[in-house]
């Protein structure tokens, strides 16, 4: 029931991309960021500094610099540690009492830790909507896109995506900016997300959204 530890594997490039069902584009003005459950819990797992951890990092860290240069709303999701039973719910019966409430658990990594003024959102679900405020959160600020990036892929990051596309937001799960159990594990979930609710971009995807801005 614990998490398993993941051995090294490469992240997706552009040759192994999934063809997407969804016809959506990346509209920089209308694109939201979501930095899902990227605590030290949950990266325990991977090898410090062995791929995919140290590009998913760099990748989340470049498009938080994009998204903050531009002024594209930043979102969080952080699990709290010594949940109840009853809060836990049925997830205790797949993995567990999961994580202590102790900074060495619950903490963003530093590398990627929040700004002021960016929402940090208490996660309960695989999906970050459920019991949260993201979606009037994002009504809010005129954003009906979501950039998914974080971990696990196929867990709560493809939930969040299948979710936001439930509710008219259109997903995106940022391919090399995600990480998971195995390279089939992440590559089975973008094929998934692809072929029912999101398509499957690069951080550079979004990083060229730069040039478009300035052109416009």
């Amino acid at each position: 029931m614990t998490l398993p530890a993941i051995s090294p594997y490469s992240l997706p490039s552009a040759e192994n991309l999934p063809a997407s069902r969804a016809p959506w584009t990346l509209d920089i003005a209308r694109l939201a960021l979501l930095v899902h459950d990227m605590q030290a819990y949950f990266l325990r797992p991977f090898q410090a500094d062995a791929s995919p951890l140290p590009h998913i990092k760099h990748h989340i860290a470049q498009l938080l610099q994009f998204c903050r240069h531009h002024q594209v709303p930043v979102f969080f999701t952080a699990q709290k540690g010594d949940q109840l039973l009853l809060d836990r719910g049925l997830q205790a019966a797949l993995w567990g009492p999961g994580m202590r409430a102790t900074a060495e658990h619950e903490a963003i990594i530093p590398e990627l830790a929040p700004h002021a003024g960016e929402q940090v959102l208490v996660k309960h679900r695989y999906s970050a909507f459920q019991r949260s405020n993201l979606e009037p959160l994002l009504k809010a600020r005129g954003r009906n896109q979501l950039l998914v990036c974080g971990v696990y892929a196929h867990i709560g990051c493809q939930l969040t995506a299948a979710e936001a596309f439930q509710r008219d937001i259109e997903p995106f799960m940022v391919a090399d900016a995600l990480g998971d159990f195995s390279q089939a594990h992440h590559l089975q979930a973008l094929q998934w997300a692809a072929s029912t609710c999101a398509p499957a971009v690069l951080t550079q995807d979004i990083l060229a959204l730069e040039k478009e801005a300035v052109c416009n």
